[in-house]
């Protein structure tokens, strides 16, 4: 999938069950970052999503939850009936925006300039318009709603600039080129463009000095030179390199430059059922989806990500306590009040309410959190730096609280709103645990309970094959005493628990494909889970599909099944956590537990289909 795809014909905007048409869907956008924070454009060049200046700082744009109370901040030529096009600029997270008439065409470049070593240095939007055909006309509106859209703001122009400033907070800058109107607590402003020549609007925060044309075309290089340089240190040369090269620099947006951490994702709010009430809060850090990303970028040759990862999870887990538990999730720079609120002044995606900040799920006990991030460490350990002393305290502690709490009914990987159950997920996971902590030890020759933890193990794995077995059923099931399956199942082989080809996993994977599969893509559970509404297809699961497909020797099929899920991308290579029956986004987006999923499989089904092995399933 190239850098450079203009859009592709999709359906036309769906609606919610109340009837509200989406004018903007989650697919229609790109995103651009600094590591500090994210925001998402629109294929018509609004940026309708932007939390500002962190990540999980309140939004000054949410137009995508709101038209009229979240604010955006618009930019786009008036050419009628044009064509528009989106692309990145080749391995980087620039965007270009283009529009395509007639007589005149348009463009708009969009980025955030990076400054990774300078945690001090404020967070900027770069917006370069430029007409490339005729003459142009650019209308703008910069109309933020600051505080999620719960605080009142003024405006006032000056000569090349204007301000909006909030009752509560700090201001924003708009400068460029241009007379500058106050509207309310807006800024507008129109600008006429001759072929060839463009005109730089940068939103900030007041404090650095107006940047001149000259300052702004060295940002611009030196922004495009680090991805470029950043993604040079990829060691993926296989036949999805700009797809996988696409998902890594989603995952490196969703990093935080300051404390290592790792996004789940850069929005809030949107909806996993269209119209539903499956809205949460993914601006934190999972350590599930974390230690994930971290696995799936040290695939890539990114050491330097797991090894600023590893850090900040070893001082989660020498913060634990003496008990050794670990949250399921932290804020970016640790904090572990993660309370829920719902926004009940905004409509919603689509009218899907409430709109959630925070996320209660953070009180709930996940005991697979524990296998990821052992997971995670033992990797860095094995391809990086050794652990400190100190560390590996916080891991035995983290370790001894898995073995004596292993057995617990927990809410498992899917975060289930109802009564807690012994997921084999959850086992599955703690076994993981268990084992890489005694490689671990054993690697770096460190102090352990070895008699302890080998035992601990042996048990957790014996109960698995004994109690998730279902013998009538003629494959494993997702809880103890239970009947029915589960997309996390697939991550048996990929954590080495059973050999991809035994029997009884084989019929598993089988039973997968039949009864969670539906169009290539694959469901996480066809069972009532608590909530209302039915959540659409899960992308990493599908992925997870693929990859245990090619580790159990069907690699035709696997590539088939990747293709098909790589068609369902939108224009520029992203994806967020679910798809509907139609293939529309669901769920925040861009999502790290799909695209780490996507390098994973495509990492190894590259490797097997240079195997030159003959291909012989057919659709």
């Amino acid at each position: 999938m190239a850098d450079g795809l203009t859009a592709r014909p999709g359906p036309a905007p769906e609606a919610s069950e109340a009837g509200t048409e989406i004018p903007r869907r989650i697919e229609d956008h790109a995103v651009i970052g600094d590591l500090s924070t994210v925001a998402l454009v629109a294929t018509d060049g609004t940026v309708d999503f932007l939390c500002w200046p962190c990540f999980d700082s309140p939004s000054i744009f949410a137009a995508l939850l709101d038209p009229e109370r979240g604010g955006h901040f618009a930019l786009a030529p008036d050419i009628p009936d044009a064509a528009l096009r989106q692309m990145y600029l080749p391995d980087t997270n620039v965007l270009l925006t283009r529009w395509l008439g007639e007589t005149a065409s348009a463009e708009l470049l969009d980025l955030m300039p990076v400054a990774e070593e300078d945690y001090a240095a404020g967070t900027r939007l770069i917006r370069r318009i430029r007409a490339t055909r005729g003459r142009v006309t650019f209308r703008l509106r910069c109309a933020p709603r600051f505080d999620y859209g719960r605080v009142a703001s003024t405006a006032s122009a000056e000569e090349g600039h204007g301000w909006m400033r909030p009752e509560e907070g700090g201001p924003l800058r708009l400068s460029g080129p241009a007379t500058f109107r106050a509207e309310g607590g807006d800024l507008v402003a129109e600008i006429v463009l001759e072929a060839g020549q463009h005109a730089d609007f940068v939103l900030d925060d007041g404090k650095p000095a107006l940047a001149s044309t000259t300052e702004i075309n060295e940002v611009l290089r030196r922004t495009i030179e680090h991805w470029q340089a950043w993604v040079e240190h990829s060691s993926y040369r296989g036949r999805w390199r700009d797809t996988v090269i696409r998902s890594a620099l989603v995952l490196k947006l969703l990093t935080s430059r300051e404390d290592g951490s790792v996004l789940a994702a850069a929005t809030f709010g949107l909806p996993e059922a269209p119209g539903g009430s499956r809205n949460w809060d993914y601006r934190a850090c999972w350590i599930r989806d974390a230690s994930f990303t971290v696995y799936a970028l040290m695939r890539l040759g990114y050491a330097r990500e797991a090894e600023a990862f590893t850090h900040w999870v070893n001082d989660r887990a020498r913060k634990a306590g003496p008990d050794g538990r670990l949250r399921i999730m932290y804020g970016v720079n640790g904090h572990s009040r993660l309370e829920e609120q719902e926004l009940g002044h905004l409509a919603g995606y689509g009218g899907a309410r409430p709109v959630r900040i925070g996320n209660k799920a953070f009180e709930q006990e996940q005991l697979d959190i524990y296998g990821e991030l052992m997971d995670s460490i033992y990797l860095s350990n094995k391809y990086g730096r050794a652990i400190s002393y100190d560390d590996w305290q916080g891991v035995r502690r983290v370790i001894d609280h898995v073995c004596d709490n292993w057995h617990m009914p927990d809410a498992g990987i899917w975060e289930i709103r109802d009564e807690p159950r012994e997921f084999l997920h959850s086992r599955l996971m703690c076994w993981v645990a268990v084992d890489r902590a005694v490689r671990l030890a054993l690697k770096r020759s460190l102090a352990a309970p070895f008699d302890r933890w080998i035992k601990v193990r042996n048990e957790i794995q014996d109960d698995i094959w004994r109690n998730f077995w279902n013998e009538e059923r003629g494959h494993f099931v997702r809880s103890k005493g239970g009947t029915t399956l589960d997309g996390s199942l697939l991550m048996m082989p990929l954590v080495r628990f059973v050999a991809a080809t035994d029997p009884r996993w084989l019929a598993t994977l089988d039973a997968i494909g039949e009864q969670l599969g539906d169009e290539g893509l694959i469901y996480r559970y066809r069972e009532p889970d608590g909530l209302e509404g039915e959540e659409g297809a899960f992308a990493a699961c599908s992925f997870w599909y693929v990859e245990c497909l090619a580790r159990a020797g069907r690699v035709a099929e696997a590539r088939f099944c990747f293709e098909k899920i790589l068609h369902h991308a939108n224009h520029v290579g992203l994806y967020a956590e679910q798809f509907s029956m139609r293939g529309a986004f669901l769920g925040n987006f861009p999502q790290a537990f799909t695209h780490l999923a996507l390098i994973s499989a495509a990492v190894y089904l590259d490797r097997e289909v240079g195997g030159g092995k003959p291909a012989e399933w057919r659709p």
